[in-house]
C-alpha cells in the first residue's frame, strides 16, 4: 500500500486473497485512494465485513465479483448473476467483475448485467511461463474487448421503442398491412 501511494497510483486494487486481511483493508482505506476490491473465494458475510471496515474510513469503493480459479474452466462457476445480486446488496458502490478466462465474452456478459469495472489479466505472450499467461488477453484480445465493451455501451440505448430511420425501408417491404 505504501509503495502504491509513493508511486502516485490513482487507486488501490485488493486481490481476492486480501478480502479478509483487516490490517491491509484498513491501511488501504486510510490512504483515501479509491479501492477496488476483488471477492473471489469470499462469502457475503466476508464481503460485508470488508465493506464495513473499508467504509469506516473511505467510501470510494468498487466491489468486483470474482471466481478465484486460475483459469475458470467450468463456465457454470462464473455465476455472473452474482453481479446483479451485488448491485442490489451494495447499491451505493460501483460493482464490477474480475475475470480469469481466455475470452472476451464473459466480460461483455458481465457488463450487460451491470458490471462497470471489468478486470482481465493481460500478457504480451500467452506462451510465457507463469500461472496467468495462458488465460490472459494479449494486446489484440484486449483491444477487441475494449472495442466490444464500447459497442455494448452504445447498443444499450435508452429503452424507448420507436421507429428508426434505418428501419423505414425494410419495414415498408416486410409489412403486409398498416395498423
Amino acid at each position: 500500500v505504501d509503495r502504491i501511494v509513493k508511486l502516485g497510483m490513482p487507486a488501490i486494487k485488493i486481490a481476492s486473497g486480501g478480502l479478509t486481511d483487516q490490517r491491509l483493508l484498513r491501511h488501504a482505506a486510510l490512504t483515501q485512494l479509491p479501492i477496488i476490491l476483488s471477492t473471489g473465494g469470499g462469502t457475503f458475510k466476508e464481503i460485508d465485513a470488508a465493506v464495513e471496515l473499508i467504509t469506516c474510513y473511505n467510501d470510494q469503493l468498487a466491489i468486483l465479483h470474482c471466481v478465484a480459479a486460475y483459469p475458470v474452466r467450468d463456465y457454470t462457476e462464473h455465476n455472473l448473476r452474482c453481479i446483479q445480486t451485488m448491485r442490489e446488496r451494495y447499491p451505493e458502490f460501483v460493482i464490477g467483475w474480475s475475470g480469469h478466462d481466455s475470452g472476451i465474452a464473459m466480460g461483455l456478459a458481465a457488463y450487460t448485467l451491470g458490471a462497470r469495472v471489468i478486470e482481465v489479466h493481460f500478457t504480451l505472450n500467452r506462451a510465457n511461463k507463469g500461472t496467468d499467461h495462458s488465460f490472459s488477453l494479449e494486446p489484440a484480445g484486449l483491444g477487441k474487448l475494449v472495442r466490444d465493451l464500447q459497442r455494448a455501451h452504445a447498443a444499450m440505448g435508452d429503452g424507448q421503442k420507436r421507429y428508426l430511420a434505418s428501419e423505414f425501408a425494410p419495414i415498408s417491404k416486410m409489412r403486409r398491412r398498416e395498423l
